[in-house]
């Protein structure tokens, strides 16, 4: 993003937020990075598509009205993107585990070239209209819950589909709600901290509450109330993919420092 800042002339404009992060959001908007707006009759520019990735139709619109185009979809959303196209032309149906209104799951379904469903719940394969026998293919959201996904998987299994699975789930996105599972049933007080829209940061606050009592999501270091830590023993921190690495270390050392307080006090 900042090389494209420095090297592409003219506006630069990206699909949506680039990432669900306002501060980061704010920051590059001071560097006159706007989102793009569909209806905006502004100058041409760069339009870079955000990891999210869209829909088929809308890449080749955008590509027909002049922008120039950098695609930063993420290689593991264009995989599914690969996966469901192929897939959708030998006659399969297909079944998005994810959630139907984020950014990734509809760029998702603009590669389908037939019949589709997303499903958020095991329960919602009840609801698929598909007729018994179906060829079925199940992908996944690349942040969705990798819990829910296996109990999706499984009931998928038992259905009258003849289905195939791929597990599309970020490897980095899978260790990381393991990851935070663990520290979760550790901590006395689990951090989040990310983007309130973020759908990966959203998973591991929800994992995390189901384990910790006293799980506090948060933006910054300055949403960071004291008072959550002044009698914790042990603070678990987790993130979103999208969070910057120096907001995590800003939360960090904030945590520190009340930790030495307390310490000195107690001496």
């Amino acid at each position: 993003m900042y090389e494209c800042i420095e090297s592409e002339e003219g506006p630069i404009y990206t699909y949506g937020p680039i990432i669900h992060n306002e501060d980061v959001v704010a920051e590059l908007e001071k560097k006159g990075v706007k989102v793009w707006d569909d209806d905006s009759k502004g100058e041409k520019g760069t339009l870079i598509i955000r990891a999210h990735g869209i829909g088929k139709e809308r890449m080749q619109l955008l590509q027909s009205i002049g922008m120039n185009v950098i695609d930063a979809t993420c290689p593991f959303v264009k995989k599914i993107h690969k996966i469901v196209s192929e897939k959708s032309a030998e006659g399969y149906n297909i079944i998005i585990a994810g959630k139907k209104d984020h950014p990734e799951v509809i760029g998702i379904t603009g590669w389908c070239e037939g019949p589709f469903y997303v499903v958020s719940e095991p329960e919602d394969l009840d609801n698929i209209p598909f007729e018994e026998g179906s060829k079925c293919c199940l992908v996944s959201q690349t942040t969705f819950n990798h819990n829910k996904f296996n109990k999706i998987v499984a009931k998928f299994k038992k259905t009258m589909y003849y289905g195939l699975v791929f597990n599309s789930i970020c490897n980095a996105t899978q260790e990381n709600q393991e990851e935070t599972a663990r520290v979760s049933e550790w901590a006395d007080v689990m951090l989040v901290i990310g983007g309130k829209h973020s759908s990966n940061t959203q998973k591991l606050n929800e994992i995390a509450s189901e384990r910790c009592e006293h799980t506090y999501f948060i933006q910054s270091s300055d949403e960071l109330d004291p008072a959550w830590i002044v009698h914790a023993d042990r603070v678990g921190i987790t993130a979103g993919a999208s969070t910057p690495q120096n907001i995590i270390e800003e939360v960090k050392t904030k945590c520190q420092k009340k930790v030495l307080r307390n310490c000195w006090k107690k001496m």
